[in-house]
């Protein structure tokens, strides 16, 4: 651990020496890791010229289910087309609502507004930076037709509490399931704890298959409407429409052959084929990213101010722990802002650190003024819908992330040494935050 031992007398950001003064091995952080394997298993798709096709992401989609706990997989084009496809399963339509963290990726909710209904935004919990369950029920309403919980930067919402909401509504639980590829919540896969889930597989993601997404359910009723929704090619034509993949669902059958929802989603099968060799390996892959971000975690046990954003419930991970964050106390540190303690350690030497995570959406003009089907008013109120619009300060720990939580190193490998460089510089900054706070 000499690497603790760093001089730290001086900031860097003050004139003085850097942290992280070695160079840092390109692997550390890199993302996805492929391999031969991967690229002959997409040379084999392009070379077959079967990238429109279906059967090697029927494939992927029964591996991938049967790896998550469910009973259908059904791998999109993109997250936000799985997102779409599940609001429509769920039944959300013109003049419905859905309830959804304003803390989150715009896909999350802005499928509602493609569909006629509106956003009614939930504030999250300060340590979780999931949705809060003591923020739902009381917005409930007539037209409420789903709850998207966001499993945020791996760390699975608190499902327990969520669920029973739900249900005594009688409310669809969708999850996005973007974030938390592989996080277990009480040794459940995120993913299989709601109604449907949807998940983006671009290639940032901790789940990474070039660009994609898939959409996971147990409900073969919901299954099928997707199914119907977005991939016509497995329709078929009205005759065939029994032998199907949407063979239960009467009432579709009638729009056998045509998207009902007049898209395509269907995932290119270079994805699929990749898709297939990264789930081989992705479990232990990152159970190493697991054992590299608690490492850093241990380091700064000791350290005020600084907390781990991670997952406390037994049989629980954070997945592949995308989106790495930390949770920030300015008490602890003579009130020294998030955004000064985050451009501190960027002078450290580490450029990814920011204060805050997703810009809250509860005030983005598209919830508020967008007028999707140019009726000369907002969609979010032109079907009927009551109005719940909300500005800034509505929900204040959202509208506050960017002073209580910041962003550490996302490690793709648990390298002692060079973590415990990144952890020195983190414990430095924090050591001198009274001289910072002064300048």
């Amino acid at each position: 651990m000499a690497s603790l031992c760093i001089d730290s007398k001086n900031l860097a950001l003050l004139g003085g020496p850097q942290a992280i003064v070695e160079e840092v091995d390109p692997k550390l952080f890199h993302w996805p890791i492929t391999t031969e394997e991967d690229e002959q298993a997409v040379l084999d798709v392009i070379r077959a010229g079967n990238m429109s096709a279906v059967d090697i992401t029927k494939k992927f989609e029964a591996e991938y289910a049967a790896w998550i706990g469910c009973e259908y997989a059904l791998g999109t084009c993109n997250g936000t087309a799985a997102l779409l496809e599940a609001f429509w399963a769920c039944g959300v339509g013109a003049g419905d609502e859905i309830i959804c963290p304003a803390m989150t990726y715009w896909a999350s909710a802005a499928p509602a507004l493609a569909l006629g209904a509106s956003v009614n935004f939930a504030d999250i919990e300060p340590d979780t930076l999931c949705l809060d369950p003591d923020d739902i029920e009381h917005r409930i309403g007539k037209r409420t037709k789903a709850i998207v919980v966001v499993h945020y930067a791996g760390h699975p919402a608190d499902m327990d509490r969520i669920m029973p909401i739900a249900r005594k509504h009688g409310v669809k639980v969708i999850e996005d399931v973007s974030h938390a590829h592989g996080s277990l919540y009480k040794n459940r896969m995120c993913g299989t704890l709601g109604d449907i889930a949807a998940a983006s597989m671009m290639a940032g993601k901790s789940f990474a298959i070039g660009e994609g997404g898939m959409l996971t359910t147990s409900d073969r009723e919901l299954y099928e409407r997707a199914v119907a929704f977005a991939h016509y090619e497995r329709t078929g034509g009205p005759s065939r429409y029994a032998k199907s993949e949407s063979a239960v669902n009467g009432d579709l059958a009638r729009f056998a052959g045509i998207p009902i929802g007049a898209v395509k989603h269907r995932l290119n099968q270079t994805a699929s084929a990749m898709g297939r060799v990264q789930l081989k390996y992705y479990p232990q892959r990152i159970a190493e990213i697991q054992r590299a971000v608690n490492r850093f975690w241990s380091l700064l046990e000791d350290v005020p101010g600084l907390r781990p954003h991670r997952v406390k419930w037994a049989d629980s991970t954070m997945g592949g722990w995308y989106h790495a964050r930390g949770l920030y106390d300015a008490s602890e540190l003579h009130g020294l802002s998030c955004e000064k303690f985050c451009e501190a350690i960027r002078a450290e030497g580490f450029a990814d650190c920011t204060a805050g995570a997703n810009a809250p959406l509860n005030s983005h003009a598209m919830f508020h003024d967008a007028d999707l089907f140019n009726q000369g008013q907002p969609t979010v109120l032109a079907f009927g819908q009551r109005d719940v619009r909300q500005g800034p300060g509505c929900l204040p720990v959202s509208d506050h992330a960017h002073e209580t939580v910041f962003g550490i190193p996302w490690f793709k490998h648990d390298d002692v040494e060079l973590i415990e460089m990144y952890a020195a510089a983190y414990r430095k900054v924090a050591s001198h935050a009274e001289q910072l706070a002064a300048s």
